[in-house]
């Protein structure tokens, strides 16, 4: 497959714009990534969806907000309106670090370069078009907006925030993945009804008037939150609101949500149903050059394309819930799969690549082995408001056979150009532990869990257990760490018996609402004792959306409004995730001195055998393999730089 004819992709020039015959644009959307034309990128799906309608379409990618703001008004004029999104990550996530610092990659920019994406990209770039172009209507959309809907605690700011639509000024928001209502948006516009009227379309978005009268919709029903002053003024209000946002935004039917903010109201419709198989199928068939733009051609590769260009996404969505996770909030909690035809139909562009070898990266989604999973009676789940469905225990009415996936994996294996094909997306281990998945068939987890380690793993098989501590999992919605060590020994004993030499890499979070810093000592202890040195590790990062964001901010967990503590300061956030380096010379004299203040030798014992014969000494500083600089106690710098040569 060799495209090479500038048609091929969205026009993002006036020049572009005449290759392709028009005279003038529908939309034009503006995006914080740059412009790949793939299906894993939202831009080039929303793009491509509105052209799969008739319209005349152009994106203009990573605008300039740093000169005369040529890049906004070079296209013109569209029929219809804006669209604007800050990409495929909340641009703050993109711009720094859990530790606020600037981060040295932007990945959806030509050879990682940064400075290309402004923080709060959505709400810069609609201002600015609200400015130049006050007349022309403004959507936005993407995860950025979608997270940031209603009163949100900013991280970076430190700050709560009013709803991206007051900031912003945009006339109407999309949250979640945006074809449906966008399809509605469309059609009506088509039919001649003016954009300030598109009022009743689901999971939509809009501000208006106190005193203006509600559109009628006599399906909806409507639930009031605390506004956004009363917020300001108190954070268990604010907290009371995320339960009703959350439950509202996970159900099959859910209401209306109104909140006040000045001398506004926010207007948030319910969200669709689910996407059919046939819906989804839709958007993933549409005609992708599966490329970057070739305006990048000679400013080189784009890391987070490079990461999946041979990877195949077959489901969203995600009913894990986690405390601290946004994949539920924006893409839904009941799961959207793609039928075997589709899915063998895109690795068939794949595998007829130019540049491909033969090997799929992944053939996954949010959680790689949820394909086809849902309700096994769908009126139980049409009556369902918890935020997860394998949290606290499997729900008795989820069907969690992985007998479909692995069907998919097997008719992949037989197309003539795959070699191999691997599961790069993170796979919930704790469904194919019998003992928690107690109404599964262990026959069928067995035969899954195999045909994953022995056709589909390259040396390592990457999971989440996020914590050891039962208190913090279970805020986490996670499983008891109990089934971590249950599913640790059945990959052993694979391992051995197939002979496969593979590593089990475990991921783990720190400075998580409710972990203390002695939970961060038994996990190091446990994992140590458990034969790992961890290095997929992470510190809590705030953002918009989820549980553990709103305890962090307001001290208070959303559902039981009991206060909870979060470590927030950088010394604490800096000494919980320090742990994870037990094995660190620099590290271990700082260990000992703090095991030995709360009187947990028994831990000390168990990290560092040695510990008595460390020396307390000056404190330097070094820059630990996270993103944050630490304080220590170790010898003189010269001498320790001489022992770590030896």
């Amino acid at each position: 497959m060799i495209l090479n004819k500038l048609s091929d992709w969205l026009p993002t020039t006036n020049k572009e714009v005449k290759i392709k015959g028009w005279d003038a644009l529908d939309v034009i959307l503006f995006s914080g990534d740059a412009y790949v034309d793939h299906p894993a990128f939202g831009p080039a799906v929303i793009g491509r969806i509105l052209e799969s309608y008739g319209l005349r379409v152009a994106i203009v990618p990573q605008p300039s907000v740093h000169d005369n703001l040529q890049d906004f008004i070079k296209l013109g004029t569209p029929k219809l309106f804006f669209g604007v999104t800050a990409g495929e990550m909340d641009s703050m996530v993109s711009n720094y670090t859990a530790s606020k610092r600037s981060r040295d990659k932007d990945a959806y920019t030509p050879n990682g370069d940064k400075g290309f994406r402004p923080d709060y990209a959505s709400v810069v770039y609609s201002k600015i078009l609200k400015e130049k172009f006050p007349n022309v209507p403004v959507l936005i959309g993407g995860i950025e907006a979608s997270l940031r809907r209603v009163t949100h605690y900013d991280y970076w700011s430190d700050s709560l925030k009013p709803n991206i639509l007051t900031d912003s000024k945009a006339d109407l928001l999309v949250y979640g993945m945006g074809e449906q209502p966008l399809r509605e948006i469309v059609n009506l516009l088509q039919k001649g009804v003016p954009f300030s009227s598109l009022k009743t379309i689901n999971q939509t978005a809009y501000l208006q008037k106190k005193q203006e009268e509600l559109p009628k919709n006599k399906h909806w029903e409507d639930i009031t939150i605390n506004s956004h002053e009363v917020c300001l003024k108190n954070k268990k209000s604010f907290a009371a609101n995320f339960k009703v946002i959350e439950q509202e935004s996970n159900k099959i039917y859910g209401s209306r949500i109104l909140q006040d903010v000045g001398d506004t109201t926010l207007v948030i419709n319910p969200p669709y149903a689910t996407m059919t198989e046939q819906e989804i199928d839709a958007s993933f068939d549409l005609p992708f050059t599966r490329l970057p733009h070739p305006k990048y051609n000679k400013r080189g590769p784009i890391p987070a394309f490079e990461m999946i260009k041979f990877s195949i996404n077959i489901h969203r969505g995600c009913f894990g819930g986690c405390s601290f996770c946004t994949i539920s909030a924006h893409q839904g909690k009941f799961i959207a799969s793609r039928s075997q035809e589709s899915i063998l139909k895109e690795v068939d562009k794949v595998a007829n690549m130019p540049d491909f070898k033969g090997y799929l990266s992944d053939i996954g989604g949010p959680s790689a082995n949820m394909y086809k999973m849902k309700g096994k009676i769908q009126e139980i789940c049409d009556k369902c408001v918890a935020p997860s469905c394998i949290s606290p225990v499997i729900c008795y009415n989820l069907d969690t056979s992985h007998k479909p996936l692995t069907e998919i994996y097997r008719a992949v294996d037989k197309h003539p150009k795959i070699k191999k094909s691997f599961i790069g997306s993170g796979i919930r281990y704790d469904m194919l532990v019998p003992e928690f998945n107690k109404k599964a068939d262990p026959k069928e987890l067995e035969e899954y869990t195999e045909e994953v380690l022995t056709k589909h793993v390259s040396g390592r098989l990457k999971v989440a257990p996020e914590h050891t501590s039962d208190n913090v999992l279970k805020l986490m919605r996670k499983p008891s760490f109990k089934y971590f060590h249950k599913f640790k020994e059945q990959f052993d004993k694979l391992n051995i018996r197939k002979k496969l030499n593979l590593q089990l890499i475990p991921y783990f979070i720190s400075s998580h609402p409710a972990c203390e810093l002695e939970d961060m000592a038994n996990l190091a202890a446990e994992t140590k004792d458990m034969g790992f040195q961890l290095e997929q590790v992470q510190g809590f990062t705030p953002t918009p959306m989820t549980v553990a964001t709103v305890i962090y901010y307001s001290g208070y967990h959303p559902y039981t409004l009991k206060p909870m503590k979060s470590p927030k300061t950088k010394k604490d956030r800096d000494e919980q995730h320090r742990f994870f380096f037990w094995y660190k010379r620099e590290n271990q004299q700082w260990i000992s001195n703090t095991l030995a203040k709360v009187g947990r030798s028994d831990l000390l014992q168990k990290l560092i055998p040695s510990a008595n014969s460390w020396r307390k000494n000056k404190k330097t500083k070094v820059k630990n393999t996270f993103d944050d600089t630490v304080t220590y106690s170790s010898r003189k710098k010269k001498k320790f730089n001489k022992r770590k040569k030896r």
